[in-house]
């Protein structure tokens, strides 16, 4: 044995290491394997293990007294049990190869798997704890989604037939409010319902035949009245090269465009809204369709972007506060689209707008499928393709109106815009339609965002008497607020002639 602890440092090794005969003799036992099967403790005498058979160590592959004429087992590493010398076992990973003189002599080399074997029933049992737990949480969205439904649609239904009684203005209000708050809940209870399904793989798309055309202009109608309500123009195209039907899930990309076009309605106080739908590449009978929504609202920071398409997540808190929403909208967006095989970016900067565009692949009708493709563009170029529809959008959403300057404070668009929504206001106000008024207060307030504290003071004064909603004093800050913005132009014009 000397020989081989001369060649080997066997002793102080982590793993069990054995030498045995032909017989199955132990002739040498290192520390580790004293130790761990209850021969010895470290740097003791080896005499315990020594003289025994390898069988006492493993009885399951090696019996005693059975002849053999090959331990190595197939020389390959494997399960085993070892026993201890009280009759206790645990499990190791084991390799068993000839040693010096042929087969002669067999050496064992042995890694106690026990702690490991323990850590993976815990990981399994974690896994499936985890999984329980999604489980339970996917019914319970469910569940508590299906429980709030029935209550409001309850009122909703409660209110639509009162509406058609009621005569007094005042409770006519009353209930139009509570016939949109219910309206808003039952797209949130939507937004939780999807977002369940999407985290719980159990989202089924259904693609049928429809006519695409007919899709975009019914995405116009629902929000045509609203953008226009708040003075913004609203713009929709469609390519000639887009199919007349395609094979797809035209809720679903309904539902996309309405989040998209909302977020540019609700971030958007001056300006425009543009959408519009091309074809950039046919594989097969397949087509891709790419959609473009681009406003001249707020924008986002480039540091934000990356918040957008996350669950539960606003640029920042503020956003929620003063915009409302879940946070979820845009998550959703992403898991459909990349559901339709597709993806979703967005292009944006603070002050000056953003561009939200993404692709689906849809069916090509039989009849669309038969034309030439000589327009379809794959590969790294059909990316190229993209960027530039995206450029020229961005480069549409910057030219005419000059968000920038409507945004500038004291820019000669930017006080025209100031007029503008200041007159609707004061339309609104003697209407006595303070959802509108209010309206308008947000897109002057952000157009005033640069202006000398008195005007922000009056800007601050006139919003505070539109949400209690009163004519007196609504009318008397509105009065205040353009005088102060007339003291303000004429204060300009003076310096600008050197007077």
């Amino acid at each position: 044995m000397e020989d081989e602890n001369s060649i080997f440092p066997m002793e102080e090794a982590l793993e069990m290491i054995l030498f045995f005969n032909k017989e199955g003799i132990i002739s040498y036992a290192n520390a580790a394997a004293r130790t761990k099967l209850g021969y010895g403790e470290p740097g003791g005498s080896e005499d315990g293990l020594r003289g025994r058979s390898i069988g006492e160590v493993f009885p399951h592959p090696f019996r005693d007294g059975r002849e053999r004429t090959d331990y190595s087992l197939g020389g390959e590493q494997q399960k085993l049990v070892a026993y201890r010398r009280n009759k206790t076992c645990f499990p190791v990973e084991a390799r068993i190869a000839p040693g010096r003189g042929g087969g002669e002599l067999f050496v064992c080399m042995a890694n106690d798997i026990l702690e490991q074997e323990h850590l993976g029933r815990e990981i399994g049992q974690i896994r499936e704890e985890a999984r329980q737990a999604a489980k339970a949480k996917s019914e319970f969205v469910a569940n508590v989604t299906h429980e709030l439904r029935t209550p409001v649609n309850g009122i909703l239904g409660n209110v639509r037939e009162l509406l058609g009684d009621v005569r007094d203005d005042r409770t006519k209000k009353a209930l139009l409010l509570m016939e949109r708050c219910c309206g808003d809940m039952n797209k949130i209870i939507d937004n939780i319902l999807d977002f369940s399904k999407l985290d719980a793989g159990k989202f089924v798309l259904e693609s049928r035949r429809f006519n695409i055309r007919n899709m975009v202009d019914y995405v116009r109608e629902q929000h045509r009245g609203r953008i226009a309500e708040k003075g913004l123009d609203f713009f929709v195209t469609v390519s000639p090269q887009v199919p007349e039907y395609v094979i797809g899930d035209e809720l679903r990309m309904v539902q996309i465009l309405n989040n998209l076009l909302s977020n540019a309605l609700k971030f958007t106080a001056v300006g425009k809204i543009t959408l519009q739908l091309l074809r950039t590449a046919r594989s097969g009978d397949k087509v891709e369709l790419f959609f473009i929504v681009s406003d001249t609202g707020i924008g986002i920071g480039e540091e934000d972007r990356d918040k957008l398409f996350q669950s539960f997540s606003q640029v920042d808190a503020s956003i929620s506060r003063k915009y409302g929403g879940t946070g979820l909208g845009l998550s959703i967006c992403k898991q459909l689209v990349e559901l339709m095989g597709g993806r979703i970016e967005v292009e944006s900067e603070k002050n000056r707008g953003s561009t939200f565009s993404f692709s689906v692949w849809a069916g090509a009708d039989g009849e669309d499928a038969s034309q030439p493709l000589s327009d379809d563009i794959a590969g790294d170029a059909n990316d190229d393709i993209r960027t530039a529809f995206r450029q020229m959008a961005r480069q549409a959403r910057e030219e005419g109106d000059g968000p920038e300057d409507v945004r500038r404070y004291g820019t000669p668009e930017n006080r025209e815009a100031l007029r503008r929504n200041l007159s609707k206001l004061i339309l609104c106000v003697e209407m006595e339609n303070w959802e509108k008024a209010e309206m308008f207060m947000e897109a002057a307030r952000q157009l005033a965002e640069g202006a000398p504290p008195e005007v922000k003071r009056a800007a601050l004064r006139l919003k505070m008497a539109i949400q209690k909603e009163s004519y007196e004093k609504a009318a008397a800050e509105h009065e205040k607020l353009s005088e102060a913005l007339g003291r303000e132009e004429e204060r300009d014009g003076e310096h600008r002639h050197g007077l």
